[in-house]
């Protein structure tokens, strides 16, 4: 599911869809589509509405001996569940289903196992986290009409809520964005009618007592969905690289906890901290960048001080400038006029 327009993150994704920002010099989608075919998954659809043209160049170089793919495009919003729905007539057999705007390590081969075990209608990764109260929680149990147990990591689906308040909490565990469904469940969305995984089939599944499974993955589950987010993704995948399964771009550098793409140019009398510079993207002599986010083309000119910045492709920062918290869009020149300190995005 590919049909986010990532409005949080403008303006980077004014001219992109959510799924094609860059995440170490590659779009998010691309780290779902690496964990569905180390999952054993080899015909992929992606499903786009928002910027499909970008997504549809892009998908076609995935084809190739470890799998086959294409995109499908919505006319109109049709939900997440609806979206899928429009390829009904092909979906005959299981179906992994995943979100292309998150970054996580899901282990795709034990859902489907713990899916087929638990003879499952539907099979749900989750990922606990801290707080639950921005998310929707999943109630878990032992059996399939077992009472809930806030502890379990993995069992059946009993209960959902969204955005709890701390008293109303029952579990920590949140939807993580990637399903494993039988065809006769997909068959229940209604045709031609916007519907949700989360808000619509999923409750319709747990009121038709269908057995729903769920597991919670390991490792690392970012969203991506805001510039905060996009900035810690990049720095907790640099600083886990050695454990996670995401394989780095051949020839790229970790420096400082920085990671330098081979094709990016990093003057030698430049200070680059916990930072990320992409394809072609050059740092000039006395810059200097903490925990920034340059992507494909950008230029930091000389002198140039940024922290928690992100350059979408081919911005420009003009030389001598100090900013923190800016956001360019693509092509955006940032200019030596003023101190941009503290007028940028939130961080």
């Amino acid at each position: 599911m590919a049909g986010g327009q990532g409005s949080r993150l403008r303006p980077i994704t004014n001219v992109r869809p959510k799924p094609m920002v860059e995440v170490l010099g590659r779009p998010v989608l691309d780290f779902v589509k690496d964990s569905m075919i180390q999952g054993g998954v080899n015909n992929i659809v992606v499903t786009t509405g928002y910027r499909g043209e970008m997504l549809a160049e892009h998908v076609v170089a995935w084809n190739g001996n470890a799998c086959t793919a294409r995109v499908n495009q919505e006319t109109t919003p049709m939900g997440t569940a609806g979206s899928v729905r429009l390829l009904l007539d092909e979906i005959t057999e299981t179906v992994v289903i995943g979100s292309g705007d998150s970054v996580a390590s899901f282990d795709v081969a034990s859902l489907l196992e713990a899916h087929k075990q638990n003879g499952s209608k539907a099979t749900m990764a989750l990922w606990e986290v801290e707080d639950p109260s921005p998310f929707g929680i999943v109630g878990l149990a032992p059996t399939i009409d077992g009472e809930i147990d806030g502890s379990l990591r993995e069992g059946f689906i009993r209960r959902f809520k969204e955005k709890p308040k701390p008293e109303e909490a029952f579990s920590n565990v949140i939807n993580a964005g990637l399903y494993i469904l039988e065809p006769e469940v997909m068959a229940l969305v209604p045709e031609g009618v916007k519907y949700d995984f989360s808000k619509d089939l999923f409750p319709r599944l747990l009121e038709m007592g269908w057995p729903m499974y769920a597991q919670a993955i390991d490792g690392v589950w970012f969203d991506v969905g805001s510039p905060q987010e996009l900035i810690r993704a990049q720095n907790t995948l640099i600083e886990r690289r050695n454990e996670l399964p995401f394989p780095l771009q051949k020839g790229a550098r970790i420096e400082n906890g920085s990671f330098i793409d081979p094709d990016a140019s990093v003057h030698e009398r430049s200070q680059v901290q916990q930072s990320v510079v992409g394809r072609h993207a050059s740092v000039a002599e006395g810059a200097v960048l903490n925990q920034c986010v340059l992507m494909s083309g950008s230029v930091v000119e000389e002198g140039a001080q940024l922290q928690s910045c992100i350059l979408s492709p081919n911005a420009v920062v003009k030389s001598n400038v100090s900013a923190s918290g800016v956001v360019l869009g693509d092509g955006e020149h940032l200019e030596n006029t003023t101190n941009t300190e503290d007028e940028g995005i939130d961080f």
